[in-house]
């Protein structure tokens, strides 16, 4: 007697559904249809998945609003000019300058040998680079890098020599 493909399986969130498992092996189909038993119900799971979705872009909304408010506050407190570019580039150039500055000014002052002098040569050559997408460009560099990087920036990068 052949083993059955069609397995009626109840899954773990109540629902009852049949299950084609002709594609996996024969002697397979038992224990995935005990895993699927295990798992809700695709309807459920997709459900589930979207309003994990909907809580997910909330939260990021809300964090990234957030970083906004710090890095626009930031720019304000440490006169940063404003960013050239495109405007959905703006805001995530000022969040990945705020992050970049603020990790850099960490690892090298306050947890490195820097001193606060040669910091403010640091903030000043940041100043004068004002295109969003430099900024973007080295969100992920590190942090004590960040002197070597200002160096390298080329005339594109600066929309101006002295921003004030």
């Amino acid at each position: 007697m052949p083993i059955k493909t069609i397995w009626a399986v109840t899954h773990g969130c109540g629902h009852d559904a049949d299950h084609d498992l002709s594609s996996r092996p024969a002697d397979q189909r038992a224990g995935y249809a005990r895993w699927l038993a295990g798992r809700d119900c695709t309807a459920c799971w997709r459900a589930q998945r979207d309003a994990d979705g909907a809580d997910r872009a909330a939260w990021l909304e809300q964090k990234r609003a957030a970083e906004q408010q710090a890095a626009t506050e930031w720019a304000a407190k440490f006169r940063m000019p404003p960013l050239d570019g495109p405007e959905k580039a703006i805001a995530w150039g000022e969040r990945s300058r705020h992050q970049l500055m603020a990790a850099a000014y960490r690892d090298l002052v306050v947890e490195g040998d820097l001193d606060e002098n040669a910091w403010l040569d640091i903030e000043e050559q940041a100043r004068t680079i004002d295109r969003a997408s430099w900024w973007i460009d080295q969100r992920d560099a590190a942090p004590a890098d960040l002197p070597e990087l200002l160096a390298a920036a080329t005339g594109e990068d600066r929309t101006t020599e002295n921003p004030y």
